[in-house]
């Protein structure tokens, strides 16, 4: 072990009209475990998660609560089971901070490197959750943060800090369904076009589902995957559905509120397509999603906000106004 532990402070949400009210306090982090890493929190970034944590919006949330899984920062005390972080590095943690991977009892998916979907009860999600061993979990619009070591991924040099923040959930939850279900060359795929001001090139394409009225008989059958970021129960499924080609894929990664809209079952069987759906990743494709970016010099939309002003930011994000992640700093 190294390190002695901090005060741990962060931005606390007390009921379900916390989006604009949040109160500065302090909390108690789970109780230290030598497998745990403690993070002097840089930069957080706000997920559209936090606002449904928020406001209660997927169930009831155990407040009071800090909401944020999308944090980067230093490793200030790192637990002596901890091999792969030390003292100083720059690291991140995502949405999720524990599982039954490193016990005794493994659930099936967490033998076969697939904690994200972990069934058994180690699982702990960074915020708004319980650790098996004890203690709450609180997320990043905080000065620090206790995760287990297995859920800290050291950030690779040549990606930027607040950069790396929105990758370390957004990133992944994009990255993961395009690996997982056969994305490479040749293929056609359809997510959340970058900006309305980029035109089209040969290489991308913007479906005006907005302003076309046909836009799905025009483009029927015309994309081998479809990444939906779509966080709406009355998004036009079944248009979707058609804009697939014969054995084409439909990964649903937007989580509304409400049920999404009704099928036919003839919008999978005429072309034999399927649907499904995708929870973050592992901690091992999250570290091969950022070595990527670094590689690559990948890059997210990014605006840096500062965390003294997280009540603004998250009502700003609320609106829609972020454009299009937002980045709390921590001065």
């Amino acid at each position: 072990m190294a390190g002695q532990s901090p005060q741990f402070q962060g931005w606390l949400a007390h009921d379900k009209n916390s989006i604009g009210n949040l109160q500065w306090g302090s909390f108690e982090p789970k109780p230290w475990e030598e497998t745990d890493v403690d993070i002097r929190i840089t930069h957080c970034g706000i997920c559209g998660s936090d606002l449904h944590t928020l406001s209660s919006g997927w169930g009831p949330t155990n407040y009071p609560c800090v909401v944020g899984h999308e944090i980067v920062g230093e490793a200030i005390r790192v637990g002596s089971q901890v091999k792969h972080v030390k003292v100083g590095d720059r690291v991140g943690v995502g949405a999720q901070s524990d599982s039954c991977q490193g016990r005794k009892q493994k659930c099936d998916d967490c033998a076969n490197d697939r904690p994200n979907i972990c069934t058994n009860r180690g699982r702990a999600d960074t915020y708004n959750s319980t650790f098996l061993t004890g203690g709450k979990s609180y997320g990043g619009y905080a000065t620090h943060n206790r995760c287990p070591g297995a859920f800290v991924i050291p950030i690779p040099d040549g990606v930027d800090t607040a950069d790396a923040a929105p990758m370390l959930c957004g990133g992944i939850t994009t990255y993961a369904p395009l690996k997982n279900n056969g994305c490479g060359p040749g293929k056609r795929v359809g997510i959340k076009r970058e900006a309305q001001r980029r035109p089209p090139t040969r290489r991308g394409r913007y479906i005006a589902t907005e302003d076309d009225e046909g836009w799905h008989k025009k483009h029927a059958s015309s994309l081998d995957i479809i990444i939906c970021t779509v966080s709406s129960p009355k998004m036009p499924l079944r248009q979707y559905l058609g804009l697939l080609r014969s054995h084409g894929v439909f990964i649903q990664v937007g989580a509304p509120e409400e049920p999404l809209p009704p099928i036919s079952a003839f919008d999978l069987m005429s072309k034999e397509r399927k649907i499904g759906g995708s929870s973050i990743g592992p901690p091992s494709q999250i570290r091969e999603m950022l070595q990527l970016a670094a590689e690559k010099g990948i890059k997210p939309w990014v605006e840096k906000r500062s965390m003294r002003d997280a009540n603004q930011a998250v009502v700003d994000m609320d609106a829609g106004r972020a454009r299009y992640r937002y980045t709390l700093c921590n001065e």
